[in-house]
């Protein structure tokens, strides 16, 4: 970056949290800019990504949100790469800002969703960035509806190699996951949600990994969020 960005960036409005700058934005709630302060936001996903994810893995971050998994993963772990995906358009600009606003260079921003097939589909934007999804939600309806792309997962999978999957399952994941080609994976960690997916995609998962090979890890599992590794530690 040259010395204007630099200047730019160091004027821009952030919060601190873990050692990154997240830029200050409308849509975050009192919750998430008080979770950032205090260290906290996302803590049990972060946690586990960086008790799996190696220096020398790419990792795949399957809604990557405001990026604090793969910000801390690319400049603190710092991995080989990390491609976020986010289906929030809104989300994926901010990616790209924060990514740049961190000097991150070694992270990618796929905007759109992954599908079983290349298309377009809607995209609900709930006030809260947490709860927008590609589902209709009777107990949260969306204040906007966006199209949005959509990406073959399998052929986005085959051409960047990842070796680490992050995923937060909020709905279609849970059926898409059982699709996928992830024999190439050392890794995962993903983000369940049961009140959404239900114990069907909840299995859905967990048969998934381990048709791939991918075992439970309970090192970098908490609650909710699960670990799966190929090989177990030796020490």
């Amino acid at each position: 970056m040259d010395g204007t960005t630099d200047v730019a960036n160091t004027a821009q409005p952030s919060i601190k949290s873990r050692g990154l700058r997240f830029p200050k934005a409308a849509f975050m709630t009192p919750a998430m800019r008080t979770a950032l302060r205090k260290d906290t936001y996302e803590n049990t996903l972060v946690t586990a990504c960086n008790r799996t994810a190696l220096p020398e893995d790419t990792v795949l971050d399957i809604g990557a949100g405001i990026g604090a998994v793969s910000a801390t993963l690319a400049k603190q772990q710092t991995v080989k790469m990390v491609h976020a995906v986010e289906a929030n358009p809104e989300l994926a600009t901010y990616l790209t800002n924060m990514f740049a606003l961190n000097g991150i260079e070694n992270a990618s921003v796929i905007s759109g969703a992954l599908g079983k097939r290349k298309s377009t589909a809607d995209f609900h934007v709930r006030k809260n960035p947490a709860l927008s999804s590609l589902t209709v939600r009777e107990d949260s309806p969306a204040g906007v509806i966006e199209k949005i792309e959509v990406h073959n997962a399998r052929a986005l999978i085959k051409d960047l190699a990842p070796t680490v999957i992050v995923i937060d399952i909020q709905g279609s994941e849970a059926e898409l996951i059982p699709d996928l080609d992830l024999s190439g994976l050392r890794a995962a960690v993903v983000k369940l949600h049961p009140k959404w997916i239900g114990p069907e995609g909840v299995n859905a998962v967990f048969a998934a990994m381990m048709e791939a090979g991918l075992n439970y890890n309970a090192r970098g599992s908490n609650g909710k969020v699960v670990s799966f590794r190929r090989t177990w530690p030796t020490a």
